[in-house]
């Protein structure tokens, strides 16, 4: 739980973890005196950052005369004290450009998203490709290959293609095929597999067969493992932090595992979350931060994207940047799936 802190306190807490996250250094209060310009004695400051030691906001490493933020101090910094960061009108303008000269292609815009994210938070980026939460019907076909087996061709929005062959009891002409399919679009365009599954019409056998396969294809999407991208990870282990090769080991182990990424972010579309020192829930990661966001349609496609770096971390270019960088690909999932 975090204490109220006085106007003095917060203004000392917020010198120490912004000077610490630019030097990797312990800060003094001689230092911090030296630094910020503040109009108090050296005596008042050196109470003031013990109170804050006291509190549990910043710590005193080994026998060093300073002081280094402790993961309660970065979360106060990061929900008391940053307020609501963006990324400079410049550098936004910037990234627009690069991603409006990017084919509408989302493999191209992820490679240049997690390019993006990785430079100008100066972390590690990964982003995931949007999963289809309720994949919607576009079209089908039924193109027939021999007399008695047809291919069933499965359209999502999105321009995903399933493709299964079916085998038929007795032949069938591609006239009867092709009815057959377009009384099954006239009925189904547009609807999701639990929409499609409970509406109720008289069908035929066959095309309730075919009913069967289209909503099993559309079901089985949903749950297909996301391809990801990651940039910017050998940056990362450059830093002090990360000095010791089994901290190293461990943080690429988490950064590349499919299990480690399912379990990131529960927060809506819109919503940046900052995960800092592993919270408890992942060990491999207590040196180091997060700043997650889900990005896509809510409810339809969504992927995920951030950025990891150590706790000390610059959190406004990693929020702003990661908040940025959502609008646009969010943005970009709409044009793409919203067909």
């Amino acid at each position: 739980m975090m204490a109220d802190l006085t106007l003095r306190q917060q203004s000392i807490l917020g010198i120490v973890i912004r000077t610490y996250i630019a030097t990797a250094q312990p800060v003094s209060s001689k230092a911090l005196l030296e630094l910020s310009g503040l109009e108090f004695s050296s005596a008042t400051i050196r109470n003031e950052m013990a109170v804050l030691e006291d509190l549990g906001y910043l710590t005193h490493p080994h026998t060093s005369a300073g002081r280094i933020p402790t993961d309660k101090g970065y979360r106060y910094f990061v929900e008391r004290l940053l307020g609501d960061v963006v990324l400079p009108l410049d550098e936004r303008k910037t990234i627009r450009h690069q991603f409006h000269q990017a084919r509408l292609e989302m493999g191209q815009w992820m490679q240049l998203a997690a390019t993006v994210m990785a430079r100008t938070s100066r972390g590690a980026s990964l982003i995931t490709a949007p999963q289809i939460e309720q994949p919607i019907l576009k079209h089908i076909e039924l193109i027939s290959t021999q007399p008695k087996l047809i291919l069933l061709v499965l359209v999502l929005q999105g321009g995903v293609v399933r493709q299964q062959m079916i085998a038929l009891r007795e032949p069938m002409d591609q006239v009867a095929l092709s009815q057959t399919a377009a009384f099954l679009n006239a009925q189904y365009t547009g609807l999701n597999a639990v929409a499609i599954r409970s509406k109720s019409l008289e069908l035929s056998d066959f095309e309730i067969e075919v009913m069967r396969i289209m909503v099993g294809l559309m079901s089985s999407e949903s749950h297909h493992a996301a391809d990801v991208v990651r940039d910017g990870l050998t940056g990362v282990l450059r830093e002090p932090e990360f000095g010791n090769q089994s901290d190293a080991r461990a943080l690429v182990s988490a950064f590349e595992s499919p299990v480690f990424l399912n379990g990131l972010i529960d927060a809506p579309v819109g919503t940046v979350q900052v995960v800092i020192g592993g919270e408890g829930r992942w060990r491999e990661l207590s040196s180091c931060s997060m700043v997650l966001a889900r990005y896509g349609t809510e409810g339809f496609a969504t992927g995920l994207l951030g950025v990891l770096g150590p706790t000390r971390m610059p959190y406004d270019r990693a929020i702003g940047t990661v908040r940025y960088v959502a609008e646009l690909m969010s943005t970009m999932v709409g044009e793409i799936y919203g067909e």
